[in-house]
């Protein structure tokens, strides 16, 4: 019984949770809302339960049709990633060893090709970290990649910056990061880690 300015009325209550159904056919970020509503909703969740969001994404990974996909996406963000290191190594090893030649190897070169190889690794780290479940890392890895390709974007578009070589360089990591952005943004992906 509900009393307010004049009126009366009755409320009904309901258990901690009903109408909250974790069965049925949706997608994993609509399971993984589900479980945090009834965290929310209701009391501290069951002994040995931890209901954190890496612990929702993780339960939603052991599920065997989400996890195949996810395995799959993850196996093809990793290659990608492997052949961005692997030509922003060989593009600073270049650059070191034409750093005599002033017309080709400029500073805005060195900074770059740095910042290329740093940025490398970093994704690599990050994606290893979102395959595991980790939703911080995943949103890190999607800015990255997502912010490289701009800048690599620019960095071809912008005349006389840069010498031709390293425009081409660009060009095949920027092919390599829109792979990876496409996968990361895509809909099994991003579905997983959407209800944080």
């Amino acid at each position: 019984m509900v009393e307010g300015a004049g009126w009366t009325a009755q409320r009904e209550v309901q258990p901690v949770g009903a109408g909250i159904s974790l069965a049925g056919r949706c997608g994993p970020g609509a399971r993984i809302a589900r479980l945090k509503a009834l965290r929310r909703e209701g009391p501290a969740p069951a002994k040995g339960v931890n209901m954190n969001t890496q612990s929702l994404v993780r339960e939603e990974l052991n599920r065997p049709r989400t996890r195949t996909a996810f395995e799959t996406a993850f196996r093809s963000v990793r290659l990608l990633i492997g052949g961005y290191v692997a030509i922003s190594v060989a593009t600073l090893v270049a650059i070191v060893l034409m750093r005599n030649h002033h017309a080709e190897v400029t500073s805005a070169v060195w900074i770059r090709g740095t910042i290329v190889v740093a940025s490398a690794l970093l994704m690599t780290l990050f994606a290893k970290r979102a395959a595991r479940g980790a939703s911080r890392m995943y949103l890190r890895l999607r800015l990255v990649s997502a912010i490289m390709v701009v800048a690599i974007a620019a960095i071809i578009a912008i005349p006389g910056t840069f010498p031709v070589w390293m425009k081409i360089e660009q060009g095949a990591c920027g092919i390599l990061l829109i792979g990876v952005v496409a996968i990361v943004n895509g809909k099994p992906v991003r579905s997983l880690f959407a209800a944080r």
